[in-house]
């Protein structure tokens, strides 16, 4: 396809119809230092590879939009000051040959485009508690019809305006193993999700049927972290975060960065550590459903 630039184990993959899971970039460019953020990237490979499936992480690099990246690559997203890339900024970015990660929009975006039935990331952007502040991701799932699977929306977030959002916008909201929504760093919330499903089969049939009713929208799959954190610790940490972003009139794309680097100071690195082993969770689980998908022929 014009434009993408493809491995050549994710074109080989795709060609002979293979599971592939596509992977985001800025948990690379913004979410961790290195070599924590290299580290990482190398293990959400390994647990989809483990899964029985071909990991994609997608990136843009010098204008160029790559699904699958090599390890020279990812150690070049690891270790280069990039930009954060998502679906409002993606045509200039290329226009101006500019490196970025790309977003929860962004990477379901052009995992679409490439043919990928699968996403697996951490936890989708949402609504903020400051009006009219609400992720680009939220659109994104309503017409983008792949599977995410997350650890439900970030922390930071107004969950119950984020649940509503999507409730509004269609999408389906599954949870895995679980009739509560996850909340990112903690496997429970006060929400309930709109279905629950409890193997990759079942996950992977409902993607078909969707698909098959022509439906647009993603199937969002809320994984819990196996090992969280309680809900009402985060909540307070999450409350003297946004306290803090406000005495400090920190706002826009430096919000969410901002938020997540107070709940890792105010936790002493609890959240970063929850953070690793939910990627890792939704990386597997992302493999286990790709494989299904090809168990079914629906690749």
């Amino acid at each position: 396809m014009a434009n993408l630039f493809f491995s050549a184990e994710v074109r080989t993959a795709l060609e002979q119809r293979q599971p592939i899971v596509a992977l985001e970039s800025t948990v690379i460019t913004h979410g961790l230092p290195f070599p924590a953020n290299l580290e990482t990237a190398l293990a959400l490979e390994a647990e989809v590879r483990a899964a029985g499936a071909i990991p994609a992480t997608i990136a843009v690099l010098d204008g160029q939009v790559f699904i699958g990246c090599t390890s020279e690559q990812l150690e070049r997203l690891a270790k280069e000051p990039m930009e954060k890339v998502s679906l409002w900024n993606l045509p200039a970015i290329l226009a101006k040959s500019a490196s970025a990660g790309t977003t929860v929009a962004t990477t379901a975006h052009l995992a679409y485009l490439a043919g990928i039935h699968v996403f697996a990331t951490g936890g989708i952007g949402g609504v903020h508690f400051d009006a009219f502040d609400e992720s680009a991701d939220l659109p994104a799932l309503a017409r983008i019809p792949i599977v995410v699977v997350c650890a439900g929306a970030k922390s930071i977030l107004n969950l119950h305006a984020t649940i509503e959002r999507l409730e509004t916008l269609g999408v389906p909201v599954i949870g895995y193993q679980t009739d509560s929504l996850p909340a990112f760093h903690t496997p429970t919330s006060p929400h309930s999700v709109a279905a629950r499903l409890d193997s990759p089969l079942e996950i992977a049939k409902a993607h078909v049927a969707a698909r098959d009713l022509e439906m647009r929208q993603a199937i969002l799959v809320a994984n819990p972290v196996d090992t969280g954190i309680a809900f009402e610790r985060v909540q307070a940490w999450v409350e003297a975060a946004n306290h803090e972003a406000r005495k400090q009139m920190v706002t826009g794309k430096r919000l969410t960065p901002f938020l997540l680097a107070e709940l890792a100071r105010l936790s002493g690195g609890e959240t970063v550590q929850v953070n690793g082993r939910l990627l890792r969770n939704n990386a597997r689980l992302g493999g286990d459903i790709a494989v299904a998908l090809h168990s079914l022929g629906q690749l």
